[in-house]
Parts: C-alpha cells; structure tokens; sequence
C-alpha cells in the first residue's frame, strides 16, 4: 500500500490518500462525493497503483434526481486566464505533470495511454489532468505550450513534449537521463 501524498493544493488537483485513510475520510463527510479529475499516480515495488481524489472549494452539481449529496462536483473555469493560471499552478506544484486524455488507470486515446504506459516503465510517480473533464483546461494547455495536441508532459515546469517526442526521448534513453535526475531529488 503506498502511502504517497501529493503536496499540492490546487482545485484540480488530488491529495493523495491510503486507501483506509479515503475511506474513513469518505465516511465523514457524504458531501464529497467526487469525480475524479486530476490524478497522482504512485507505483509500488509491486506494481501496484496507488490513487485517491480530494474535494473542490467552488463545485457544480450535474445530477438530475438524486440527492446534492451524491452528486458529482467539479471546479468551474470561468475564462481563458483563469485556465491559464490553473495550468500555471499544477506544472510549479507537481514535477512530473501530463495533460491526458483520460485518468492513468483509464487513458481514453491510445496517446494518452502510451506516454502512461512509457512513466510507469520509468517507475516514476507523476501528476495528471484529465482534460476531457475540463474543456477550457484542454484547449488552455495548448495556448500554454504553444502546442497543438494531448497528452502534454512538463517536468520541472518545462514541456517535454507530446507523445511522438516522449516516445523517441524514452526509445533513446534521453527520458530516463531526466528523470532519473527528478528521482534524487
């Protein structure tokens, strides 16, 4: 069982929980219950994967007949700078940060799922957003890094790339030089 935690605190992001510390906090308050958005994602001697979610300071309820309480929350993006701003905060709060399609555990492209697949070869523990939750995070990234596809990886606050690049940095041995600096950190 991983007991990683992220330290983070931005609306999208996750705090990282064990699993009997979710479930006692799941316990305590029925109000969040939550969608899960941005991801940390924790590799175990085991290869077990180790994740959680938090709740959101600002949500919206998308239900329709059920109670508030089961309702999925998400944070609400207002504008374009508000975006902006956001993806500012989880490349300075997270090393390894990937804008995907999908969660790790259930990439939606075949891109998102290699450049995944590729971080958890390198057993490296990272961040991510789903950006199919949050269109103006999604076409936020690609004003950001002047770059025009998903997933998008920024390590130490500097894109690397999309998955082509990730891929023949990974082939070449050049991804794991750096990231094996990011490890003795």
């Amino acid at each position: 069982e991983s007991h990683t935690r992220n330290t983070a605190h931005t609306d999208i992001t996750t705090v990282y929980l064990t699993e009997s510390e979710s479930r006692e906090k799941q316990n305590k308050t029925m109000a969040s219950a939550l969608l899960r958005t941005a991801t940390r994602t924790s590799f175990t001697p085991l290869g077990r994967v180790a994740t959680a979610s938090s709740s959101f300071s600002r949500v919206s309820f998308f239900s329709s007949g059920s109670h508030d309480d089961f309702a999925p929350k998400r944070k609400s993006i207002e504008n374009d700078d508000e975006a902006l701003k956001m993806i500012q905060e989880h490349i300075d709060s997270n090393k390894i940060m990937l804008y995907m399609k999908g969660n790790p555990s259930q990439p939606m492209c075949g891109f998102s799922a290699r450049v995944v697949q590729i971080l958890q070869n390198e057993g490296i523990d990272f961040s991510s957003v789903n950006v199919l939750d949050y269109p103006q995070i999604r076409e936020g990234v690609k004003k950001f890094s002047e770059w025009p596809t998903i997933p998008q990886l920024y390590i130490n606050g500097e894109f690397i790339g999309g998955c082509d690049i990730v891929t023949s940095m990974h082939e070449s041995g050049e991804l794991a030089e750096i990231l094996a600096e990011e490890k003795k950190e």
